[in-house]
């Protein structure tokens, strides 16, 4: 299948490769050595129009398709996974889930600073005992009438300590199971709102990641989004979504590990002649490029079924699984491919094999994707 791209997407593709390459690649390396994601890097994202790309123009978004967005996340995730995920959180799972079911008054509160760069969000689900069994919430909001006094604990929270905005999942009821379940609006200096230390990962290290613990913590009613007990339909409704971000991040590091790799194939010689010119690694790039190609397809296929209406949970699911797969292997034939060089920091390629295994876990794992995409296909 084509996809035909409008100028504006052309443009918005080649913004987000120009930022990739001018902004993000210099010192690409040592912030994946220092697990640090500096401040300004975010704030340039958010002038650039990448941290709202889809929320509305009134909100201080771009008002931008989901092709438009996946387009940049794709040209971010070549060089730096950690600056992506950021990107996707904040426009996936935060943004999105505020303007799609938040009130109007939560919008005009959070939306624009959200969207200019002032502020980032977070997504609180997983739990020390609810990852992919999103159900088990242990995290509570008991309401109090005017308020909810929050305890809990969430974990692998992404922008666990730079963010300013919360969206937390908690259970409020357990006789009613998942329709017991809330989604609350928190803020950073809400009093009891405590942050643990920074998780030390095997990749995405730029990233922010960690655990949050809840003591008490007064929210207000207001704070609350949508109806009492649609808490767990906005996760799913809203993961459904963040699975095509993801999705696009594991093309953007299958996508940026190939291009490496065959730049470095033209230029390597072994045995008299370029290595590109030996069978055993033309073959591995044309694996690599037919297997890009075809997760390409599936995630601007998913992407435009979100923006024509259509139900995208399958379409989703599928692009996150395969393009996550894709990304993994792609990385690791990259490494090969570099040899004793891809076992080297400098030459990018064991950075983005890290960064690759994320892509099968997070947002619903590779186990998860394939529940959904049964269920799907065994009701027609």
């Amino acid at each position: 299948m084509e996809f035909s791209l409008s100028e504006e997407q052309l443009m918005i593709q080649q913004a987000a490769r120009d930022f990739a390459q001018n902004e993000l690649l210099p010192g690409v390396v040592e912030r994946d050595d220092a697990q640090n994601f500096p401040w300004e890097l975010v704030q340039k994202m958010g002038e650039l129009g990448f941290l709202g790309m889809m929320v509305g123009e009134q909100y201080g978004g771009s008002g931008l398709d989901t092709l438009s967005y996946v387009l940049a996340m794709e040209e971010l995730s070549k060089v730096d996974a950690s600056a992506s995920v950021m990107v996707s959180v904040n426009n996936s799972l935060v943004c999105w889930g505020l303007e799609t079911y938040g009130t109007e008054a939560q919008k005009e509160k959070y939306l624009t600073r959200l969207t200019s760069g002032e502020a980032i969000g977070a997504f609180c689900l997983s739990e020390p005992e609810a990852g992919s069994d999103a159900t088990s919430q242990k995290t509570t909001a008991k309401d109090m009438g005017d308020h909810y006094v929050v305890n809990g604990t969430k974990n692998w929270i992404t922008n666990g300590s730079s963010a300013e905005i919360y969206l937390v999942i908690a259970q409020t009821d357990v006789e009613k199971g998942h329709r017991g379940i809330n989604a609350l609006i928190l803020e950073r200096d809400m009093e009891g709102f405590v942050i643990g230390p920074k998780e030390n990962k095997l990749g995405i290290r730029g990233s922010d990641t960690h655990s949050l613990m809840f003591n008490d913590v007064v929210v207000p009613k207001e704070n609350r989004i949508g109806e009492d007990g649609f808490g767990f339909k906005f996760a799913m409704k809203t993961l459904a979504g963040g699975r095509i971000g993801i999705a696009a991040q594991a093309l953007g590091i299958a996508a940026g590990a190939y291009e490496l790799s065959k730049k470095y194939a033209k230029e390597r010689k072994a045995f008299g002649t370029e290595i590109a010119n030996h069978q055993a690694i033309a073959f591995k790039l044309a694996d690599m490029h037919t297997k890009i190609q075809a997760a390409r397809n599936l995630v601007y296929q998913a992407a435009c079924d979100k923006d024509s209406g259509e139900d995208y949970s399958l379409s989703g699911a599928m692009a996150k699984l395969y393009a996550s797969e894709v990304a993994m292997e792609t990385a690791v034939e990259a490494v090969q491919i570099h040899g004793g060089n891809g076992f080297v920091k400098d030459y990018h390629v064991e950075r983005l094999m890290r960064d690759a295994k994320i892509t099968q876990i997070y947002e619903g794992t590779s186990e998860i994707q394939k529940i959904v995409i049964s269920r799907s296909i065994l009701k027609e």
